[in-house]
Parts: C-alpha cells; structure tokens; sequence
C-alpha cells in the first residue's frame, strides 16, 4: 500500500450528502477482484449520458478535476452497500483523500485499508473548502497527515484527528498484511519453538 504523508492537489467540489457505494462504483461493474481498473467507472451514473457520452456538468469531467486527488463532499458519504470496491474506484482514478462532516463506517474503514485517508470535518469547514476547490487550478488543498493538518490555499490550517494506529499505518504504507509482517521475527520464532517442542507435527 502506497504511504500518505502529505497531500497537496486539485481539490473536486462534491456538495451531496448521503453519497452511497453504488453512486460511487455502480454495481454492475463489478466484476473482477482486481482493485486496478476501476477509476474509468467512477460516479458512473453522474460521469456519463445512457450513450456513454461524459456528461460535461460533472465536475470530474471538467478540467482541472480530472486530475482531482481530493474530493470534498457532504454528511455520510459512503453509505450503503460494504463494497471495497468503492475505496478501489476513488484510488484507482487517483483520489487519495475524502474530505467529508462523516462517513459510514464500512466505508470509512476500508479506505483505512487501501490507502485513501477520510477527513472528518464539520460541514461548515468542508463548506468553506468546497468554495476553495471552485477556484479551479491554482486553488490547491494540502491535506498534512503527519501534522493533521488541512491547509488552505489562503494558509490556513484545519486540524482533525485520525486514530494513532490507522495515522501510522497510513503513515507508514501498512495494510493489514504488512502490518503482521511487521512482527515477522517474532512470528518465525514463535514457529520454531512450536516445532522443537513438537517434532511430531514438523512435515
């Protein structure tokens, strides 16, 4: 998994509320447990005409935000269905961050595990920050994990909060396999004790 440390890009203004997993990644596409070659189908329904022409009032098909590495949206995004797929969508077209008032909770814990980082913030400030991102190009948000800090393009910094553990595994590039492997030494010991103790189960 790829570490988030610090952040700073384009910005995508997505003011809805209630933003579920199938706006999000449409469930007839999914069809592979592959998490590459999703980012073509995000927001499908909001991205393309019934012809499959883009539709151009979308903001990820207006320029600078097709080139968006945070979205800025509204109260419980991610609702509905547990699909990791959804995390899958948004990194895969290149949004590290989402930057919400909350997120539902299966939502919010498996973009923990794939590397997209959920800011929690209070509606006024993702308000604020929406405006920002409606500037376009030159209207860079930098999202500070290390500092838990989200900077805006005035210079002012937002502080949130992320759990320790979650900020240093993030931090860190750990997904859960990585984070056991960490403790592998101890593991490979714990093995070979069993197996001196046990020869009968030594293959």
């Amino acid at each position: 998994m790829q570490a988030f440390t610090t952040l700073t890009g384009i910005a995508a203004p997505l003011p809805k509320a209630n933003v579920d997993t199938d706006q999000i990644i449409p469930a007839r596409f999914l069809k592979s447990i592959e998490r590459t070659g999703f980012g073509k189908n995000l927001f499908a329904n909001f991205r393309y005409n019934p012809d499959g022409t883009e539709n151009p009032d979308f903001v990820l098909n207006q320029e600078p935000y097709r080139r968006a590495e945070i979205l800025v949206a509204y109260e419980n995004f991610g609702c509905g269905s547990s699909r990791e797929h959804a995390p899958w969508a948004l990194l895969d077209f290149g949004i590290r961050c989402v930057i919400a008032p909350d997120f539902a909770d299966i939502f919010h814990n498996n973009s923990f595990k794939n590397g997209v980082l959920p800011v929690k913030l209070p509606r006024a400030v993702c308000e604020q920050l929406i405006e920002d991102a409606r500037m376009g190009e030159n209207a860079r948000i930098t999202v500070d994990l290390e500092r838990e800090v989200v900077v805006r393009p005035n210079g002012e910094e937002i502080p949130f909060k992320i759990d320790p553990l979650r900020r240093h595994l993030l931090l860190n590039g750990l997904d859960d396999i990585g984070q056991t492997l960490q403790h592998a030494p101890a593991i490979d010991a714990y093995e070979a004790k069993q197996r001196a103790a046990q020869p009968w189960l030594t293959p």
